[in-house]
């Protein structure tokens, strides 16, 4: 909610902004909107954060396993640049359940700043699913992926280097240093696509009369350098790194839990070579 709320704001016709900050977003959200404000549009982000990490981990595990049995090295030996690789993957697979979650959640959370007059009613998510329909609850999925490749690019190939520096003799790694490498690779990861994020919000929100109309990524960054300043691409840089830094370091943490402890790992689920499909082996069976 804050994160968003700082993101969008521009001047008003006086030239100062509604909030001075993340403490003040948050003091004036809740004196005018309650502690219910804070969490407006977390039905959308409930229900889209499930899928989004699913992808996210699980593809970028099966890529860093197909690339190290490519390679025919140890996962943990993967070189720098298929790491790179294979949380891009991650990262553009995810937008498949990312853009529509976040598009929903981000109106939720401008709309309670808004005035309504005595006939209206604030949106509900089925409400702006309806209004979007499918091909609008993707507007703006190249800013998405524009957030979210680079995120993943840099995140899954820091925590791997994090947790392999702390691995013990065994090769094995404590749970607190999992903790630890998601939370640093989530700070380093969060923080450098900030300004990825503030364009993504404001191709995403709903344009009210009088506000900047945007044609794209590349528009949407030369104005707000040229009305608002560089630094007004890092609006929110800091909830957003303590809201995703925690976020994907419990996600690992338990990812971690069920690797180890509840189940095979996904080379022994799902093979990437069979021998028994292997065609040669096949003709020498019928010889």
């Amino acid at each position: 909610m804050v994160k968003t709320r700082l993101q969008n704001q521009k001047k008003d016709s006086l030239g100062k902004l509604q909030y001075r900050g993340g403490l003040d977003c948050f003091r004036q959200v809740v004196a005018k909107e309650g502690v219910r404000g804070l969490y407006r549009g977390i039905v959308p982000n409930l229900i889209g954060i499930t899928p989004e990490k699913a992808i996210k981990l699980a593809v970028n595990d099966f890529s860093r396993e197909y690339w190290a049995e490519r390679l025919s090295v140890p996962e943990d030996k993967l070189p720098i640049k298929y790491g790179m690789l294979a949380g891009a993957t991650a990262g553009f697979c995810q937008v498949i359940a990312t853009n529509p979650m976040e598009i929903v959640k981000i109106q939720m959370q401008l709309a309670g700043s808004q005035k309504l007059t005595p006939n209206e009613q604030r949106p509900t998510a089925m409400s702006i699913v309806r209004s979007l329909g499918l091909r609008g609850l993707y507007r703006g999925t190249p800013a998405t992926l524009l957030r979210d490749v680079p995120f993943s690019i840099i995140f899954f190939p820091l925590n791997s280097y994090i947790k392999l520096q702390g691995a013990d003799e065994d090769g094995k790694t404590p749970f607190s240093v999992v903790l630890g490498a998601g939370l640093v690779a989530g700070v380093v990861g969060a923080s450098t696509v900030t300004p990825a994020d503030v364009i993504k919000t404001r191709l995403q929100v709903t344009r009210k009369p009088g506000e900047p109309v945007y044609r794209g990524i590349a528009d949407c960054f030369q104005q707000i350098v040229r009305n608002e300043g560089f630094a007004a691409l890092f609006k929110g840089v800091v909830p957003r790194s303590l809201i995703v830094a925690p976020m994907f370091a419990i996600a690992l943490f338990v990812y971690e839990l069920q690797q180890r402890y509840l189940g095979p790992s996904m080379s022994e689920l799902t093979p990437l070579h069979t021998p028994t499909s292997s065609p040669v082996l096949m003709l020498n069976d019928r010889k």
